[in-house]
């Protein structure tokens, strides 16, 4: 992606006259929530001419206003936290409502059944299964781990705080399933590690949203969740409706089993009384 408008005006901004330097410090303090303002907004707030935000918005490269919209757009669709519309009305409630059940929609309308009992096979036989994820990916992995240990044991969680990769991933065997949470935004080390765990001999499932097509290739199966949202953070309503959705699936392979477990869990619960 070329240069984003707050970046665009950290290299021009010594250069720029006073009024446009107004305009251009209301930006970057606004940065999360700048393209709601209008170009007469951003005039009216600055205390400067309509004309003066114009001549800003030529100068770092747009050709008119409609084009810093649709800059602001693709920043979203990247995943950068950006506002793009006013939120706190019963109109936007509704508008994300409507988002959430279309994410949540388009994800099953995607998601195979026959996709679904491999995947759910193999996690329920798995000697281990490795849920690993980084930044926003990581408490949607925390789900996934805390969801399938009702159903089985040694379910793992990565990475540990403070800890490194490569000494839990060199023990892994053909008899191992490594669930991968990739959503938008991703370390810049995430391919590298799809293409090693390709070479090691357990399984790799891919839970990410449409923008992870080349870690995609790497993986035995991948899962998509869109994460499209109309506030300024992506929404994961589709990826925690996955995982309730895979655990099921897990427990529904050994129901006997899973149901055995469960009837532990309870019982550890209440001796140690931890549960309310």
């Amino acid at each position: 992606m070329t240069q984003h408008i707050g970046q665009r005006i950290e290299a021009y901004y010594q250069d720029l006259p006073s009024h446009e330097r107004r305009v251009a410090d209301f930006i970057l303090a606004h940065f999360d929530d700048f393209a709601i303002y209008s170009a007469a907004d951003l005039a009216r707030l600055t205390g400067v001419s309509k004309a003066t935000v114009t001549r800003l918005f030529k100068r770092l490269g747009f050709a008119h206003f409609q084009e810093v919209r649709e800059h602001a757009r693709e920043l979203r669709n990247l995943g950068v936290p950006l506002v793009t519309e006013p939120g706190h009305t019963a109109q936007a409630f509704h508008r994300h409502f409507e988002r959430e059940q279309a994410n949540v929609k388009a994800m099953l309308d995607a998601l195979d059944p026959d996709t679904l009992g491999a995947i759910a096979q193999a996690v329920s036989t798995a000697d281990n299964v490795v849920v690993m994820g980084f930044r926003n990916s990581y408490p949607v992995a925390l789900h996934l781990r805390q969801q399938l240990l009702q159903v089985r044991g040694q379910v793992h969680v990565l990475p540990q705080p403070g800890q490194t990769l490569a000494e839990e991933l060199a023990s892994l065997g053909d008899r191992d399933v490594v669930v991968v949470v990739g959503f938008r935004r991703r370390v810049t080390s995430f391919d590298r590690l799809m293409a090693h765990l390709h070479t090691l001999p357990c399984s790799v499932l891919l839970i990410a949203d449409g923008t992870a097509t080349s870690a995609r290739q790497h993986a035995d199966w991948s899962v998509i969740c869109p994460l499209d949202s109309i506030s300024a953070f992506d929404s994961y309503a589709a990826a925690m409706s996955l995982v309730n959705i895979l655990a099921s699936a897990v427990l529904h392979e050994h129901l006997k089993s899973g149901r055995q477990r469960m009837a532990r869990l309870s019982h550890h619960f209440e001796q140690l009384d931890e549960l309310s």
